[in-house]
């Protein structure tokens, strides 16, 4: 026989309180206090209780679904649209989510009214939440309401999360540069507010510190446009430039158009690598050497999670980001050498 599932029941047991009030604890709803509410989590942790969601959306009227929710930089959802970060995740769901019986919901979060969009998408969870793109403070206010969520972006520590190496792998991406001979290593970032942003800017100053190379940066918007703009001014203050770490493949993608169209090469006058490897990174003339985001086995890990019932606060799944080797940068015998 297996092991009884332990039931609602036994979760008000161990807590000490009653079943009415688990039920308040575990759905979120307003009524019980912050001992209280403790209490019970200790207790569900304790006895390892899954509330069975289906009864729950039954009960309740609501479909069950898996929200995922993505910050928009800008105005429109022009940030969804032409990135193929969010298509990624979107494939790693849905292969998890067949014969579930639940519905995928998808949201564009603009970052000025964000807070109170939250607390509505937090309140009307049923299965949970993939934060695909949060800032840290809202992935916090949202777990906070609903602790049915999955980060896949750094984020606070209590918030559960997946965790790719963006800093070891910007690290990975200017070592190898400078493997290749390159001395002169320019980083094109993405957005200031962007948590993988952030930590591949980390990457890429340790790298060069550690190298003792020269800091060299523009900021752009995770667009090629951004990544066009911000090439040409680096070639405009450094023309001496022989290499570039771009923070995503269609920076990246913009980039190379700017350098080739001044005349200079890739690889050999410039070389080039991105990070993500999607489907940007394989349309650029010459294809990109990049490192590789496992988006879609991130995508589905934090959607397995969600389907075995509420994350214990603060997990993480780490994940490495590898690199893969395209046309941008040259074959070691094509390299510089040191100067």
């Amino acid at each position: 026989m297996g092991k009884v599932r332990p039931t609602i029941e036994d979760v008000a047991r161990v807590a000490g309180v009653s079943r009415a009030t688990v039920s308040r604890v575990i759905n979120d709803v307003p009524g019980a206090s912050g001992p209280l509410r403790a209490r019970v989590y200790a207790a569900v942790t304790e006895l390892g209780y899954q509330p069975n969601e289906a009864a729950r959306a039954l009960a309740s009227g609501r479909l069950r679904a898996v929200d995922v929710i993505a910050a928009t930089y800008g105005p429109g959802i022009g940030w969804l649209n032409t990135h193929p970060y969010f298509s990624r995740v979107l494939a790693g769901m849905m292969p998890v989510l067949e014969g579930a019986r639940v519905q995928l919901r998808l949201h564009a979060v603009g970052l000025d009214a964000a807070g109170d969009v939250i607390e509505e998408i937090a309140a009307n969870a049923t299965v949970g939440a993939v934060l695909a793109d949060i800032t840290p403070d809202l992935a916090s206010r949202f777990h906070r309401r609903c602790r049915r969520v999955v980060s896949m972006v750094p984020t606070s520590a209590s918030v559960p999360a997946m965790r790719a190496d963006n800093v070891g792998g910007a690290y990975a991406a200017v070592q190898e540069l400078h493997r290749l001979g390159r001395r002169r290593i320019a980083a094109i970032h993405g957005p200031v507010a962007n948590p993988c942003a952030i930590d591949r800017r980390i990457g890429y100053q340790r790298a060069v510190h550690d190298l003792g190379l020269p800091r060299v940066s523009a900021d752009g918007d995770f667009h090629r446009d951004g990544g066009h703009h911000a090439a040409q001014q680096l070639l405009r203050h450094g023309p001496d430039l022989d290499a570039m770490f771009v923070a995503c493949d269609l920076m990246a993608a913009g980039a190379v158009q700017a350098i080739t169209a001044t005349g200079r090469r890739v690889p050999d006058d410039v070389s080039i690598i991105g990070f993500d490897d999607s489907i940007a990174a394989v349309c650029t003339n010459p294809p990109l050497t990049t490192m590789r985001l496992p988006v879609e086995e991130m995508a589905a890990a934090a959607t397995r999670l969600l389907l075995d019932g509420v994350p214990a606060t603060g997990h993480r799944q780490r994940f490495p980001v590898e690199l893969v080797t395209r046309d941008s940068t040259p074959t070691p015998t094509r390299g510089r050498g040191d100067r």
